[in-house]
């Protein structure tokens, strides 16, 4: 891997806030430490868009809308739906829950009709579109499946966890993906990822975004290392 400068590593986050209990002036925070370290996106919820676009209107960082967050477990049609309402609210890039029900009833025709519905509206919109698999529920056999959709369908993204499960991203899993997507679709590595080590191990076995809570103090971390 590469050295990466300060500014090229910040540009990998995406910086995240999706607890339930914050209030607007955590949301302006959010939108000024994303914009004063030049994360790549602030990570919401879909409700607060509309009020992070207006914080982030003069910057060049991403709003992005989580959609049928944390469980995945709405339809087909609330999710386009959702995803319709928070570009219409100034969202730049959608991540959306797999069906993970479906997933596990080896329903992989759903999964590619839910994927190929989302990624469309996203690509009509101009809008980046990630998969998030939530991994720590699914089986090697069910993330090499998902993944084998996604190469398909051509999602932006494909992305390791919602931070909300069980367990978060692994190095092995964003290698498993990658392996499987090569080129075609890039890994968005999320949940659990606090430190300086870890991220760089995640971008080391191919991520090429990250989501955290912790982006100021890995990005931190890593300039007093260069």
């Amino acid at each position: 891997m590469k050295t990466l400068t300060v500014k090229e590593l910040a540009g990998y986050f995406d910086h995240t806030l999706l607890k339930a209990f914050v209030t607007d002036e955590d949301f302006k925070k959010l939108c000024d430490d994303a914009d004063k370290y030049g994360f790549k996106m602030v990570a919401i919820n879909s409700a607060p868009v509309a009020l992070c676009k207006e914080y982030l209107k003069d910057s060049p960082v991403h709003v992005g809308a989580a959609i049928s967050f944390p469980l995945g477990q709405t339809t087909i049609e609330t999710k386009v739906f959702e995803t319709e309402n928070a570009i219409a609210n100034g969202a730049d890039e959608i991540d959306y829950v797999i069906n993970i029900v479906e997933l596990k009833n080896k329903n992989y025709d759903y999964i590619k009709r839910e994927m190929e519905a989302i990624v469309a509206v996203c690509r009509e919109n101009g809008v980046l579109s990630k998969v998030i698999f939530e991994n720590c529920y699914l089986t090697k056999d069910e993330i090499v499946k998902t993944a084998e959709i996604a190469r398909e369908v051509k999602p932006d993204f494909i992305k390791t966890s919602t931070g909300f499960g069980t367990g978060g991203a692994t190095v092995e899993d964003v290698r498993l993906m990658k392996s499987v997507v090569g080129d075609t679709v890039k890994v968005k590595a999320a949940g659990g990822i606090r430190d300086l080590e870890t991220c760089l191990a995640m971008i080391e076995a191919g991520a090429e975004r990250i989501g955290s809570s912790s982006s100021i103090e890995i990005t931190e971390a890593y300039a007093k290392t260069l």
